[in-house]
């Protein structure tokens, strides 16, 4: 993803090629996002749906402001910045505010302050008028119902109001970058029930915002709708809202569209949530953090006409990512396959063809992001098709073969063989670009991103003593990526009845093991170093990263406790996770974005590692480290990162101010977990599921996976844990289906 720093950091010169006086955008930092406020102090209330998604505060507001990431977004733009609601003209009492487990619907439970009367006394006391915002997202478009309801013994005259605003902000003006030239607003149109606010933008687009009423307000104008609405002893009246994005037609009555698109709503996430696998335990919590998980990821996932493509995260990254989506495919892969195959074909279809320097594209790289607003469309920002990442190429491939073990769908894969040749030949080619056997990066334009692998601060790779690593940088868990693509190649040619090419492939990743081996593994810190810098001289830095090269299968047999070791011990291991780098670095900074942070997916991917290698404890510990901290998480969700503080008795984790939530690498990660814990590896050509020295962590007595599917057979399967052993119970199973058990 795109960097993020604290504001403090000193500003950065303009891109060349644009003048300092002239600039039409300036950035601080590389593509900073201004911790002016702590979202997890907001606590905020968000939905999406396809290329839309909402951020609002627990009355159902959108509070416009500095800082403020509240609204509707429509593909990179805020078309609703402000959004208010008060009760004869003051704000109600919140009682309550909660999204349904399955993400489909927002319900805001509010109540009267004292109404004063016109001597000054009180006329109405608090808490005898109920208000319920119910709110959803579909398509592009938000749909609210006000329902008001009297507890009096007397009938009372109300006036509700809603302000709105909406400002056409791109999404990296929100993010920081200050724009020294905009578009222009157009003049809204008014009419009895609906107002149509406009911009025209720079790119020379107009962008939209349709609001419609239903009743007519007895007041509308292009900044509030005002209703009066008299309610008897025990009554309720029903008030409707419909936002839209870049649209403005009628339709069917509101109160009808409301029902009907509801309905169509929580069909589409129900229809995703059970297209894979469910998961029951002995553990209340923990089955909230799973299904808290499972509807994180639905609803981050857009419809595409490849398949399912799960965004990255809300507020700042719902979008399109590359290295995210992929690594978010294989977190989930062993539950839901197509979720992998949708990535995989979407990427495919977007692989770079040609050299473009302003987007760090190169024939056969993968896209890092895509973005859709004006800054992109007039390349004030380089993101409207940008591929300045490292490791999103190799992964994949990568990608393809976990794909291919899993599912035994060959002839998909087969299809978009011509794309994974190319990414095979961008890692030989432009990937390693001084040809010494490693795949190092090096941004092809200033106004790229500086640091290219999955830490993408501009300090994140160091040397020992904190110097910045300069230039072409090899990162390790790079290295990594690459082995397992070679691995997965060799066995996509296999499949494809190619001997020759698998065999090479296969030969070709035994020698970069030995090779790696020898220049990254430091018997001295007792773990591989971060990186190369451009001198080939060792990041001598003990990081997470090292726990990439155990999931890939990169480490040597004898490297692999050593390792684990370090990982583990008390410098890197907070007890809520492992940090990004150890506490002994120079760098080290436990409120920082990957000096010392702790990030769920960076830890799954981790304990996956441990699992392949043995080390099912370790595994454990991660895991239960990452389950304690989601009980301390506002509706058990895992944020994008939380900061590496040591773990303390009674005491949850330390949040990061701008941590996205829900991100979907990080809501993947307990299901991630999951199968690490049960060492669960799939063979379908043999119709096989293997579990590896099954464990489960203590906070797990039994868990249940229902709907395991390996090509048309279905497995239910039950997990109990006896002491130090894990006990498996086949519940249902087709007779074509073995489970192996390996201890």
């Amino acid at each position: 993803m795109s960097l993020i720093q604290p504001q403090s950091d000193a500003p950065r010169p303009n891109p060349p090629g644009i003048d300092g006086g002239q600039a039409l955008s300036q950035a601080q930092t590389q593509f900073f996002i201004p911790a002016t406020a702590s979202l997890h102090e907001r606590r905020p209330r968000t939905l999406k749906y396809g290329d839309s998604f909402a951020v609002f505060d627990h009355s159902g507001d959108a509070i416009s402001g500095p800082g403020s990431p509240e609204g509707l977004y429509h593909r990179d733009t805020r078309h609703l910045s402000h959004l208010y609601l008060t009760v004869n003209g003051t704000r109600p009492i919140l009682l309550s505010s909660a999204l349904r487990d399955d993400n489909a619907m927002l319900t805001c439970d509010l109540t009267n302050p004292d109404f004063p009367g016109e001597d000054g006394r009180v006329a109405v006391e608090h808490d005898l008028i109920h208000i319920r915002r119910t709110r959803f997202l579909w398509k592009d478009g938000v749909y609210e119902r006000i329902t008001i309801r009297n507890f009096d013994t007397e009938t009372h005259r109300i006036s509700i109001g809603l302000q709105f605003a909406a400002d056409f902000a791109d999404l990296f003006e929100i993010r920081g970058m200050t724009r020294l030239r905009k578009g222009g607003m157009r003049a809204p149109r008014i009419g009895r029930s609906d107002v149509l606010l406009g911009y025209l933008g720079r790119d020379d687009r107009e962008r939209h915002t349709h609001l419609h009423f239903d009743p007519v307000p007895a007041e509308l104008t292009e900044s509030q709708a005002r209703f009066d609405v008299t309610v008897a002893p025990g009554t309720r009246c029903a008030l409707f809202v419909r936002i839209c994005c870049d649209r403005a037609e009628a339709g069917d009555p509101l109160p009808k569209q409301f029902l009907k698109s509801l309905r169509e709503a929580m069909h589409a996430l129900r229809a995703a949530r059970q297209r894979g696998a469910t998961i029951r335990s002995s553990n209340d919590l923990f089955n909230e953090v799973a299904r808290r998980s499972v509807a994180d990821i639905s609803m981050l996932s857009t419809d595409t006409e490849f398949g399912p493509y799960p965004y990255a995260g809300i507020p700042w990254f719902s979008t399109v990512f590359g290295r995210d989506a992929i690594i978010t495919a294989l977190e989930t892969l062993w539950m839901d396959p197509a979720i992998s195959r949708g990535v995989l074909g979407y990427l495919a279809a977007h692989q770079a063809t040609t050299f473009d320097p302003a987007a760090d594209a190169e024939p056969g790289k993968i896209l890092h992001e895509v973005r859709h607003g004006e800054m992109a469309e007039l390349g004030e920002v380089p993101f409207r098709h940008y591929y300045g990442s490292i490791d999103a190429t190799p992964l994949f491939v990568m990608l393809a073969g976990a794909y291919l073990e899993r599912t035994g769908d060959a002839a998909f894969l087969s299809g978009i063989m011509p794309h994974i040749e190319a990414a095979l030949g961008w890692i030989d080619t432009n990937g390693d670009r001084d040809g010494d056997g490693f795949v190092e990066y090096g941004r092809l334009t200033d106004q790229g991103l500086q640091n290219q692998g999955w830490k993408d601060s501009h300090d994140s790779i160091f040397h020992a003593d904190g110097s910045i690593a300069r230039g072409p940088i090899a990162l390790a868990e790079v290295q990594a990526y690459v082995y397992r693509a070679w691995r997965a190649a060799s066995a996509l040619y296999g499949a494809l009845g190619d001997e020759t090419r698998a065999l090479d492939y296969q030969a070709r990743a035994d020698q970069l093991r030995d090779r790696f081996d020898q220049v990254f593994f430091d018997a001295a810190l007792g773990t591989y170093v971060l990186a190369l810098d451009g001198e080939k001289r060792p990041c001598r830095v003990r990081s997470s990263n090292a726990g990439h090269v155990l999931y890939t299968g990169l480490a040597k047999e004898e490297r692999a406790e050593a390792v684990v070791r370090t990982l583990m011990a008390p410098a890197s291991f907070s007890g809520w996770g492992v940090r990004t780098i150890a506490s002994t670095e120079k760098r080290y900074n436990p409120m920082s974005y990957h000096n010392g942070s702790i990030w769920p997916h960076d830890n799954a991917l981790i304990a996956a590692g441990f699992s392949r290698y043995g080390y099912q404890r370790e595994a454990a510990q991660i895991f239960e480290g990452l389950f304690g901290a989601a009980t301390y998480v506002d509706m058990m969700r895992l944020p994008e990162l939380f900061c590496g503080f040591p773990r303390r008795r009674s005491q949850g984790p330390t949040f990061y101010p701008v941590a996205c939530s829900p991100q979907a690498w990080s809501a993947a990660a307990p299901l991630a977990l999951i199968q690490s814990s049960l060492g669960m590896r799939f063979d379908s050509d043999a119709g096989q599921l293997y579990l590896h020295e099954p464990a489960l962590p203590e906070f797990l007595q039994k868990l249940t996976i229902n709907g395991i599917r390996i090509g048309t057979a279905r497995i239910d399967i039950a997990f109990e844990r006896m002491h130090e052993h894990v006990v498996v119970k086949p519940l249902c199973r087709d007779n074509n289906v073995r489970i192996v058990t390996v201890a």
